[in-house]
């Protein structure tokens, strides 16, 4: 077996080089990873869906990976190492902290490998654009929503994934800035972190629910923090105005109960793809945009099974 495997490996090896010196380009010539910020979230299944189709258009290869939970900095650093260390063409990342990968990606500038940040963007100038939501406009956009639904008076408060990475932070002050600016008499009460985690973002919510018997609304910025709003409102029998972030089983099903009010969803599946694009005319020497706007959408029980907004949901 490994002697036929050797062998396999010769031909395509010498395969590869005919190819080149013909000219044509081997279809397994370019690789490019994807380190994303995890596996938790049916979001990344999606984007992952984007990216292999564009790898098939294209003709280059992907690997799309993450670590288990979003809170797994280090491990996101970990595999960051272990893909530029296979000398990839190009390379695609999702950062869980904006600052931390920074190293990295100066060594991944260096050897002259091109980062498209897709998601979640990184403090730095050095990839060579990010393919992502507009997340301070979507927010904006559920901080109106949810004045819409509760009169523009009252009090309400969010539930945030993580105050590191920059979809975390964008979602945040996206909300709280329009709130701040548009509707003097709402009142944001609390602002809390549960990593993006549907059990530590109910018990974050039953604890805010107690503390503010008034409150009218929780926005909870990802699909964790909204299925925890969700469960944590239930558990304590509050019936609040709920706003979620992306999609999945979960978040459908409560909006077409009407348990969840509506939620922005993002476009995962053009995230994917435009990430891989976008790398393959970086690598063709093509001139990009800093930002790749992938679009965003409110949705709710009105328009869940519009054609426009199925297309963009995903379970």
């Amino acid at each position: 077996m490994m002697q036929k495997r050797k062998f396999l490996g010769l031909a395509i090896g010498l395969g590869l080089g005919f190819g080149l010196a013909a000219g044509g380009q081997a279809a397994d010539e370019t690789y490019i990873p994807l380190i994303s910020k995890g596996f938790q979230h049916q979001f990344w299944q999606a984007v992952k869906s984007g990216a292999e189709q564009a790898a098939k258009d294209y003709k280059v290869k992907v690997s799309f990976e993450g670590p288990e939970s979003e809170t797994m900095v280090d491990k996101q650093i970990d595999m960051l190492s272990a893909a530029l260390a296979k000398k990839p063409k190009a390379i695609g990342f999702a950062a869980l902290d904006s600052k931390a990968a920074i190293p990295l990606l100066k060594k991944a500038q260096a050897a002259k490998i091109p980062v498209v940040a897709f998601d979640s963007g990184v403090d730095s100038d050095i990839p060579v654009t990010t393919a992502t939501t507009d997340n301070l406009a979507a927010a904006g956009l559920a901080a109106d929503k949810m004045a819409e639904l509760i009169g523009k008076a009252g009090e309400v408060a969010v539930v945030v994934h993580d105050q590191t990475s920059r979809t975390g932070i964008d979602r945040r002050d996206g909300f709280l800035n329009r709130i701040k600016s548009t509707y003097p008499n709402i009142k944001v009460v609390s602002v809390q972190y549960g990593g993006g985690d549907q059990l530590k973002s109910t018990e974050i919510t039953k604890s805010i629910l107690q503390a503010n018997p008034n409150i009218k609304g929780i926005f909870g910025a990802n699909e964790g923090s909204a299925i925890g709003v969700l469960n944590g409102a239930k558990e304590m029998k509050r019936k609040i105005v709920i706003i979620g972030y992306d999609s999945g089983k979960q978040q459908k099903a409560a909006i077409r109960d009407g348990s969840m009010a509506g939620a922005i969803t993002q476009n995962p599946v053009g995230i994917g793809y435009k990430t891989v694009e976008a790398a393959v005319k970086a690598l063709k020497g093509e001139k990009l945009p800093k930002i790749i706007d992938t679009g965003f959408y409110w949705y709710d029980k009105k328009n869940i099974d519009d054609p426009k907004i199925a297309a963009v949901l995903y379970d």
